[in-house]
């Protein structure tokens, strides 16, 4: 054999033995960082500033933001599936789901003052969907049946509701099931969060009545309806025994729920526009019950019709209140979560046997 020769193949056989070696360190490294790290897909070309701020929240998680009793393979799996980079696709289902629970989080977070103060602006704001209803009803009553009339004003519903969820003030359908998600995670105790019911609750119905007192009355001073077309659009609300309302609110709830989690699976403005006026708008052509359009619906009755009773008025708040809530909590806020707990075992089973299959492996390379 030749110097050269014996030369390359003394080099031939080092380079294979150092290639095993690395195939067999890449293939722990596989392992580990399967059972500890999540699956990102980096890509250099791509500046971390390009991510939207809603992607970032899911990508930022710490250990404070999950509850104590949490295990770290569990906090590294919500880490893994709510990680949400690409911008080319929907949303993951765990990425508006953690994205929700860190909302809320911040929510918990505000003082009372700011949480009271944003709350009453969303009862003021919600008025002008009350407001442009009215006005269109008593346009449209000349000139139709009072019941086409109802349906047809009542497709500027979601006018309200858009100004609202995209000022991001704090209205209470909307935050009912955003804001049980750290109770339900045990990140938040109870008694925080029925806390920030009532301040979000107060808010909106006194900024609620407020609006009621003050541009409705305008209203009425300039001639755009009368105080019948008020009570006629209240019985249209009240004329209902108390358990069909109280399930109307149900559903309203529900719905309201949806569109509190369509809006943050959405990547931008237009088409969180789109979503809440299909839902809201739907809200407003079933006429279904919303506690804090409702409550401006019937105080303004209240205060200037001739139908409604105080009595009648804070019954019919009770149970559209207690409606939307479970509305709220128990068809999206638990559904949702508990969805959510079960994919994440369905994670943890994968990435088990994916370890079980590169252990397996690495044994049978090796002699």
């Amino acid at each position: 054999m030749s110097k050269d020769t014996e030369h390359t193949y003394h080099n031939s056989s080092h380079s294979q033995a150092d290639e095993s070696d690395a195939n067999e360190i890449d293939d722990k490294r596989l392992i580990d960082d399967s059972a500890y790290q999540p699956s990102v897909t980096e890509d250099k070309d791509v500046s971390k500033t390009a991510i939207p701020d809603d992607t970032k929240a899911t990508e930022s998680l710490e250990d404070e933001d999950f509850s104590e009793d949490m295990s770290e393979a569990d906090k590294e799996t919500i880490k893994k599936l709510a990680n949400d980079d690409n911008l080319s696709q929907a949303k993951s289902y765990a990425s508006i789901l953690v994205e929700q629970v860190m909302d809320a989080k911040e929510t918990f977070e505000r003082s009372l003052g700011s949480l009271f103060t944003s709350a009453f602006t969303a009862g003021l704001e919600i008025g002008i969907s009350f407001f442009m209803i009215l006005s269109a009803f008593a346009l449209l009553s000349g000139v139709l049946p009072s019941q086409y009339a109802i349906v047809l004003a009542s497709l500027l519903y979601p006018i309200g509701f858009i100004i609202v969820v995209i000022g991001q003030s704090l209205l209470f359908t909307e935050q009912t099931s955003l804001l049980s998600l750290p109770v339900l995670n045990k990140i938040e105790p109870l008694h925080k969060l029925l806390r920030l019911w009532g301040i979000v609750i107060a808010g909106n119905i006194v900024g609620g009545c407020l609006f009621a007192a003050l541009m409705i009355g305008l209203g009425l001073n300039m001639q755009l309806f009368s105080v019948s077309d008020i009570d006629t659009y209240a019985e249209h609300i009240l004329g209902f025994r108390w358990w069909v309302i109280f399930g109307s609110a149900i559903l309203a709830g529900w719905m309201m729920g949806v569109t509190a989690w369509l809006v943050t699976s959405a990547r931008d403005t237009l088409s969180r526009i789109v979503l809440v006026t299909l839902i809201t708008g739907s809200i407003g052509f079933l006429g279904l019950h919303h506690s804090i359009v409702g409550n401006i619906e019937i105080f303004s009755a209240l205060l200037y019709g001739n139908t409604v009773s105080l009595g009648r008025y804070l019954l019919f708040l009770v149970v559209i209140l207690v409606g939307n809530t479970v509305g709220g909590v128990v068809f999206v806020a638990v559904l949702k979560n508990r969805t959510f707990l079960f994919q994440i075992e369905k994670v943890k089973e994968q990435t088990a046997s994916e370890q079980a299959e590169a252990r397996s492996s690495i044994n049978t390379r090796r002699p």
